[in-house]
């Protein structure tokens, strides 16, 4: 495949993401595999939907997404599931949430050592003075 070739059934979007993550042709594709090429843009910070997981096989497939078979499609949902079980992608708000505890010393649910290495990013910095005032509006009358 030529390097200016298209993988098949991917746009111009989830194309730009694809060479985000270092996977620019179908050889590419097919050596890092489709869950882990999914899961990496889903770790790089986009939101693919299972269109993606579905256009990836259907290129390796050398098919439309749409011919994919229901059980081929069910499949590619579980591996992925599973794959993302087994390690799961943190948004940035559950990373900020994890550094915000590390740094108050509270117990964070996923994870603290992440926590202590993200530090210095000013999200999320845990006592920086302004306290939150929560309630309803009837009760500042």
């Amino acid at each position: 495949m030529a390097s200016n070739d298209k993988i098949r059934n991917v746009g111009p979007k989830s194309a730009a993401w694809l060479r985000q993550v270092g996977v620019r042709t179908i050889e590419d594709l097919r050596a890092v595999g489709v869950i882990e090429t999914f899961l990496k843009v889903k770790r790089a910070g986009f939101r693919p939907s299972l269109n993606l997981l579905y256009a990836m096989q259907g290129a390796l497939d050398d098919c439309h997404w749409a011919d994919l078979p229901d059980t081929t499609k069910a499949g590619l949902v579980q591996a992925a599931e599973l794959a993302e079980k087994d390690n799961p992608i943190k948004n940035r708000w559950e990373k900020a949430a994890a550094r915000s505890a590390a740094r108050d010393g509270t117990s964070s649910a996923d994870g603290g050592d992440e926590a202590a290495r993200d530090e210095g990013d000013g999200f999320g910095d845990g006592d920086s003075g302004v306290r939150e005032i929560t309630g309803t509006t009837r009760d500042f009358d």
